[in-house]
Formats: C-alpha cells, sequence, structure tokens
C-alpha cells in the first residue's frame, strides 16, 4: 500500500511567521480563510498537530463547516513524550470523534484514569527519540487513513519536510509583517547546501478576502 498523501496548511504573515514572539497567533489570517481551512479538515482523513500546538492553542481540531460534516476527521496530536494535558479540549470532545496520541514512549504512567473517555495512544517511535514521521504514517495506512492534514506546528512540519514526506503545502499568507522576532512556520532543516532544500511549483494562487492562498507541489 502507499502511504497517506500528506498535505501541510500554513497560515503566516507575509514574511512567514506564525505568531508574535510571545506566542500570540489568534487571528493571522481572516475568518474567510479560517473557514477555508475548515472545508479542507473536511475533505481529509485525520487531522494532524504537534503536542506544542495543543499546549499552545487549546484547539478543537473539527471540521466546522456549514452544513457540518458527515464525518470528522480523526484528530491526531504527535505526543513523543504524552504531554496532552487531560482538559485539553480535544480530550473532552471525544464525542465529536477520534481522538488519536501519537507517542514515542509506552503508555504506562499517563493519566487515564482520570479521562473518562481515554484517547487511543500508538507508539511510533524514532532514532531521535521523538514520533517517527514514517512510521505515524505507516499506522495511518494500516489504519486506511490515507489523506492526512499536516497543521503545524513548525517542528513537526519540519520533520515531516526532512524526510520527504510533504506532498501538498497549502500556504495562506495575511497582508501583515510581524518580524523576525516572530515565531518561524518551519523549524529548522539543517541544510548546509542550497541544492539540498526542497523544490516546489506553484499550482494555484487565490486572494480569499485579504489574505493569499497558495498552493504548491513537489517540483
Amino acid at each position: 500500500m502507499s502511504r497517506p498523501h500528506v498535505t501541510l496548511k500554513i497560515a503566516t504573515s507575509m514574511d512567514g511567521r506564525i505568531a508574535l514572539s510571545n506566542g500570540v497567533s489568534q487571528w493571522i489570517t481572516g475568518s474567510e480563510s479560517r473557514a477555508r481551512v475548515h472545508e479542507m479538515r473536511a475533505a481529509h482523513d485525520a487531522v494532524l498537530v504537534g503536542v506544542g500546538t495543543v499546549l499552545a492553542d487549546d484547539p478543537l481540531l473539527t471540521a466546522r463547516t456549514v452544513p457540518p460534516p458527515e464525518r470528522q476527521p480523526v484528530r491526531i496530536v504527535a505526543d513523543s513524550s504524552l504531554r496532552t494535558p487531560e482538559h485539553a479540549r480535544l480530550l473532552t470532545s471525544q464525542g465529536l470523534g477520534r481522538v488519536i496520541l501519537a507517542s514515542a514512549v509506552e503508555a504506562k504512567g499517563y493519566p487515564q484514569e482520570a479521562m473518562g473517555d481515554t484517547p487511543e495512544i500508538w507508539t511510533v517511535p524514532g532514532a531521535d527519540g521523538k514520533v517517527s514521521p514514517q512510521h505515524l504514517l505507516d499506522r495511518c495506512t494500516v489504519e486506511g487513513l490515507q489523506k492526512i492534514f499536516l497543521e503545524g506546528g513548525g517542528k513537526l512540519a519540519a520533520s515531516f519536510i526532512r524526510m520527504g514526506l510533504v506532498d501538498t503545502i497549502e500556504w495562506f499568507r495575511a497582508p501583515i509583517l510581524i518580524g523576525g522576532d516572530g515565531l518561524a512556520a518551519v523549524a529548522a532543516l539543517g541544510l548546509t547546501e542550497m541544492q539540498d532544500a526542497s523544490r516546489w511549483r506553484v499550482v494555484k494562487a487565490q486572494a480569499i478576502a485579504g489574505d493569499v492562498l497558495t498552493t504548491y507541489a513537489k517540483a
């Protein structure tokens, strides 16, 4: 079986920042762009974020479209050491759909007893002690999840890009400038040669109210 198709969603300022230096990120893009993101979630089998996003923003990650989708995407958190708090909205809203914590450690010690409906936990470690993007996608394939919507943050996005596991990028840019002290959309890739940078081609660019959405595919 082929691996799942991975779409990376990025929402930034014109200079590629996803948040201010203090972590404030709501809202960079406009309401029309955010509505489009919900449509994109609904079109995928799973939404994937890193635990840093959960700790910073406490997202729900459901597809809140009008009308609502017939089925919510599976919500997956790459959480290497199981730091997702039991009060996270993801975990208190499991009646809305399946929630998975992808971990690099065994679930032993995770405070599941206090959670009521407990999330699924997948153990998919990599050699670096973090969640392995490849092993995570392998598990998604086994589970029948073929379209993955990766919403960040920067470290998780970088790990997928480094391994060549991103197929499409949906990049929303708002007409604002945050500056170099803002948080970058993609964390360090460790490149030393320009020829090693991943290359992309523009598939489509469109205005969404005041924002611009550019769709990229691998060159």
